[in-house]
């Protein structure tokens, strides 16, 4: 199966998103999010273009990882601190097509 990759886009107001951020780092649950079977990333970056937006890249190794995940008590966790926060979100989904090689030659290392 293929990687899926799931970019969350946080949107707030005052520098919520980044608190809501923090505080996820903070509190622990993205450490506990990294040592689920299956993740593969989960990390928070800010935009150059709207200081109110985080995006969150989270990735999993298929779809029954993901699907584990959402089942866990740790989303009710998450569900919390967006309302603390007052986010809203947008949501986009990758899968990956096992070729990384394939843009090789563009690639700066």
């Amino acid at each position: 199966m293929a990687a899926l990759t799931v970019n969350l886009y946080y949107k707030g107001s005052n520098g919520s998103a980044r608190r809501f951020a923090q505080e996820m780092m903070d509190g622990g649950i993205v450490a506990r999010i990294r040592a689920e079977k299956g993740n593969l990333r989960y990390q928070y970056f800010t935009s150059l273009e709207d200081s109110e937006t985080v995006l969150l890249i989270d990735s999993w190794s298929d779809q029954e990882a993901l699907d584990r995940h959402h089942a866990t008590p740790m989303m009710q966790e998450i569900a919390t601190l967006r309302d603390k926060y007052d986010l809203h979100m947008e949501v986009e989904r990758y899968r990956g097509d096992g070729d990384d090689d394939h843009d090789a030659n563009f690639i700066r290392k």
